[in-house]
């Protein structure tokens, strides 16, 4: 349910309200825009009886959400949402890119790989300190050491840090470090992390899993926002169908969609939407006309070496090349770069 609050409402008719709400037992949640203040109402709303609402000071209209999710709903906040993470705005006229290495492997590999991906324009750094893994036995991340790494490296270059955190226990000691907390795919539905982030003060990034419908997205995403951090950016790295000659299948359909129907800003992630550095550039610049916000490339010095995913990331020659052609396609389409 939406409360709209009429134009010559104060902070205090908004506290009037929200009052009103909460001692029915559901959830209230504020939202200050340009021209209205909106307050969203979460919980059982058969507590709730729209009439009185409506007698209260300063209430203009109540409106049923019919969305399951409620929150990450373009019903409760037309506007577009924008998050910032370190000073870099995400979900406004702005095409930012981040760029790094799937895994923290050593100092050298990551400062060689920050300073390169900062020459050529990205505007956050990647890299992975922990690493969920299909298998038990090949590289699973430095831990703590690559956070510090990480640390080192935005020291230097200035870079916004992006990491993975995997378990709750982690993420206080991962928000030290990063300003970007990543939910990759395999704990989209991991509801005790999710909540875990909600209750952080730092932004979120969160991809979809591989096998997740948009609504499941979409309801992932209302976990972290439900919990007090409204700092959520939604990632689409690849869905599995039964296509053969890529890891994933890039789903770019959910751009889109995910526009119309939510106010979250949402990113794209070529690398492992097809897990084949030969089709990075073409999908990042599909994804960019399809008006994605954003994009999350993979990047290595060697990416014959690399510890992991070294077959879909790019040199750093060829990112170079991509933030040349995908510059073209943001002007094109009414963004910065």
């Amino acid at each position: 349910m939406v409360i709209v609050m009429s134009s010559k409402a104060t902070e205090a008719d908004v506290q009037v309200v929200t009052e009103h709400v909460e001692a029915l037992g559901l959830k209230a949640h504020p939202i200050f825009g340009v021209e209205r203040i909106v307050i969203g109402v979460i919980g059982d709303e058969r507590l709730i009886q729209k009439d009185q609402l409506s007698l209260i000071p300063h209430v203009e209209t109540v409106i049923p959400i019919l969305k399951p999710y409620k929150l990450a709903s373009r019903e409760l906040k037309p506007e577009d949402s924008i998050i910032d993470v370190a000073g870099v705005k995400i979900g406004g006229k702005e095409m930012v890119v981040i760029a790094g290495p799937c895994s923290v492997e050593n100092e050298e590999q990551l400062l060689q790989t920050a300073r390169s991906v900062k020459n050529a324009g990205a505007k956050l750094l990647r890299g992975g300190a922990y690493k969920p893994r299909t298998s038990p036995y090949v590289f699973q991340g430095l831990g703590e050491e690559g956070l510090k790494l990480l640390q080192k490296a935005k020291a230097e270059t200035g870079l916004g840090i992006v990491t993975e955190v995997m378990e709750t226990a982690d993420v206080e000691l991962v928000a030290e470090y990063a300003d970007l907390l990543q939910v990759g795919a395999r704990n989209m539905q991991n509801t005790r992390l999710l909540r875990s982030l909600g209750k952080t003060k730092k932004p979120v990034l969160l991809k979809r899993n591989f096998s997740a419908t948009l609504n499941e997205f979409l309801m992932s995403a209302e976990y972290i926002l439900s919990g007090g951090n409204e700092q959520v950016i939604l990632c689409e790295r690849g869905i599995r169908t039964f296509v053969e000659y890529t890891r994933n299948t890039l789903d770019l359909n959910v751009v889109p969609a995910v526009k119309q129907l939510s106010h979250l800003p949402i990113i794209v992630d070529p690398s492992h939407g097809t897990g084949r550095h030969d089709f990075v550039i073409p999908l990042s610049r599909a994804a960019i006309a399809a008006g994605a916000d954003g994009l999350i490339i993979e990047v290595h010095p060697n990416p014959a070496v690399a510890f992991s995913d070294g077959e879909q990331s790019l040199t750093l020659e060829a990112f170079q090349e991509l933030m040349k052609e995908v510059g073209i396609i943001a002007l094109a389409m009414g963004r910065n770069n």
